[in-house]
């Protein structure tokens, strides 16, 4: 039986979630007349890529007296910056694009309230939830070529998400760096760069499960935001907790990949894709 991440957490640690399209924001005000403490948004959404306005959640989630916490992984703090944008609280996985490496695995949390700060920072002290010196060293290592490496990877996905759409066995294109993206004004609006996230439907199950077998300079691995190109299968894995219905209301099928462009040699990157979707 698949079980729920958020059903386990809500069981552990009493935490009522409900979850909501944040791109709807008639639907966030309304969901607030119950109650809430803080919206938990991620922007660009992963697998779809939807984007979500910052700026106007942060004023409903202050006029009810609520925080709001930002997961800024996919474009991290050089392309989007939440905090100047309303949120009081940005998270990252800091194993993917500020390590860049696959060589750490760590989380951050950027807090605005002084106030607030002091509540986590003790429990991170109760907790002892900190990095060893070494992988300190290593993520500082990993920051300093932060802007060369994600330039370099948007550059490339700009290329393959362009040739994607024009595939004849690609149905549709998730990438919010493309005009067509239906949020991609609003991308440009709060952001000042689109990341190398990219996802894809084929027009078959058997195509996409094609596309993992074949693929030799891209790898078939789950994580995201190294250096190296990784495609995955977000329906059993990712999101394979997900049941089933709300995957499927997500657009998380069958035919769906995930794929987060490195650094290798662009040429290098569309000829693997060409052959994979043959």
């Amino acid at each position: 039986m698949t079980t729920c991440i958020q059903d386990v957490y809500a069981a552990r640690y009493g935490v009522d979630f409900r979850p909501i399209d944040f791109c709807d924001l008639t639907a966030v005000a309304a969901a607030c007349e119950d109650g809430v403490s803080a919206f938990f948004v991620e922007t660009p959404t992963n697998p779809m890529m939807k984007v979500s306005d910052i700026q106007a959640l942060a004023d409903i989630a202050h006029e009810h007296n609520a925080l709001l916490i930002v997961d800024n992984t996919f474009l991290t703090c050089y392309y989007q910056r939440p905090l100047e944008l309303g949120a009081d609280l940005v998270v990252y996985s800091g194993t993917k694009y500020l390590c860049g490496h696959n060589d750490v695995v760590c989380g951050f949390v950027v807090i605005r309230d002084e106030t607030l700060l002091e509540r986590v920072f003790m429990d991170y002290l109760s907790e002892g939830d900190a990095l060893g010196p070494f992988e300190a060293w290593l993520m500082l290592r990993s920051l300093k070529t932060m802007p060369l490496r994600l330039d370099a990877q948007q550059e490339r996905a700009l290329s393959i998400a362009s040739f994607l759409k024009n595939h004849p066995h690609v149905c549709q294109v998730h990438y919010v760096g493309d005009p067509d993206h239906p949020h991609y004004d609003l991308s440009c609006r709060q952001s000042s760069g689109f990341g190398a996230m990219i996802s894809f439907t084929t027009d078959t199950r058997e195509r996409a499960e094609q596309v993992l077998e074949r693929v030799r300079v891209i790898t078939f691995a789950e994580s995201l935001g190294g250096v190296e190109s990784l495609i995955t299968y977000p329906m059993v894995q990712t999101h394979g907790s997900v049941p089933h219905e709300i995957r499927e209301k997500l657009g998380i099928s069958e035919t769906l990949l995930r794929l987060s462009v490195g650094v290798e040699n662009l040429d290098d990157l569309i000829a693997d894709l060409k052959q994979a979707l043959a």
